[in-house]
């Protein structure tokens, strides 16, 4: 683990509430981020992100991955999918695997939306200029289960929110934390959310490359920084929350703009998974733990020998945006009186710092 250039920790020094892990000097491996360090690096890649917050009733809401090429008529690109655990309600996911592409944005939601979520964004496809005789769409939506914060069974996503995502999305540096499909989601003891993070890729003779990943975190295990356990009872004392269900999956969505088949996207896609171990996860049988890889570039002909610098970016951008989903979550008080905590980051420092990752 080495600290960001520039810049330097000391144990015991102030720390705000919520700081992104390269803030912190715990950003993952040595790779180089773009400028926002999130997936929108990736050029013509698109989020927009819509949060629902009633009281302590409803804490959901949707997040909208969004490809220029596919917000248009007619638009598709290669994808690949992965499956660490099928524990989920993935819409979308056979068609994408039997043909290797996606021909609308990609949708994340809370569980039981999911399927409100996907006749919203198939309302939205048939809707773009050109697409008035399609007869057949693939609306891709993910899910994780945000029951724990937030009522899921009231399906609280409309038609309305999940067009404001789409509508709304942006190039604009990406929202994290407890927003979007991550407002009432929790990982690792935490409260999780919306992490995202990417990597400049030097292909060496085949140019160069962007890798961007966004995650929605809601999956148990023991966080783990730079390789320091982070056990949720010893940091929150009294205030963890034992109630949590072991599982509750974890959605990556991976662009890429290297010009990569869906094959190989379906390998980069289970490099985003493998990320998830990084971070601690028990890959529990009750998680539905998927990733999606898309590539936005022209296509090329990189062969498989040329790829461990996009999986190497991949499994790291993971890491640190999953890092990113929790160190940027507040704190937040659910139904039936639950509350899920937010890392305490001083606590992380402290721990990282007495086990030496400051001086690695």
């Amino acid at each position: 683990m080495r600290l960001c250039a520039g810049q330097s920790r000391v144990a015991g020094m102030p720390i705000g509430p919520s700081s992104r892990a390269r803030d912190l000097g715990l950003a993952p491996g040595g790779g180089t981020p773009g400028p926002t360090n999130s997936i929108v690096d990736v050029p013509s890649v698109r989020v927009g992100q819509v949060s629902l917050h009633e009281g302590t009733r409803l804490h959901t809401g949707v997040t909208a991955i969004v490809p220029d090429t596919v917000d248009r008529a007619g638009g598709r690109l290669p994808a690949g999918l992965f499956v660490g655990n099928g524990y989920g309600k993935l819409v979308g996911a056979t068609q994408l695997v039997e043909l290797g592409e996606i021909e609308t944005p990609i949708l994340l939601t809370g569980t039981l939306s999911a399927f409100r979520a996907a006749d919203a964004l198939v309302s939205y496809v048939l809707a773009l200029p050109g697409n008035e005789r399609v007869e057949s769409l693939n609306p891709v939506v993910g899910e994780t289960n945000d029951g724990h914060l937030s009522d899921i069974r009231s399906r609280p996503i409309t038609e309305e929110h999940v067009l404001e995502a789409l509508r709304t999305a942006t190039s604009a540096p990406v929202a994290q934390g407890c927003v979007g499909a991550g407002t009432g989601t929790a990982a690792l003891g935490f409260k999780g959310g919306i992490g995202s993070a990417s990597r400049q890729v030097d292909l060496g003779d085949r140019g160069s490359c962007t890798v961007g990943v966004l995650v929605q975190s809601n999956f148990s295990g023991t966080l783990t920084v730079a390789g320091v356990p982070i056990d949720a009872q010893e940091a929150l004392g009294a205030d963890a929350d034992h109630a949590v269900p072991r599982g509750n999956s974890c959605m990556l969505v991976v662009a890429v703009d290297a010009g990569l088949d869906a094959r190989q996207l379906r390998r980069v896609a289970a490099r985003a998974v493998f990320g998830m171990a990084r971070v601690g996860s028990d890959f529990a049988q009750g998680s539905g733990d998927y990733a999606i890889a898309f590539d936005v570039g022209a296509a090329s002909d990189i062969p498989d020998t040329k790829l461990n610098p996009i999986f190497f970016a991949a499994q790291e951008a993971t890491e640190e945006a999953l890092l990113d989903s929790l160190f940027l979550a507040t704190t937040t008080q659910g139904a039936d009186g639950h509350v899920k905590h937010a890392v305490p980051l001083d606590f992380v420092i402290e721990k990282c710092a007495m086990a030496g990752v400051f001086d690695r």
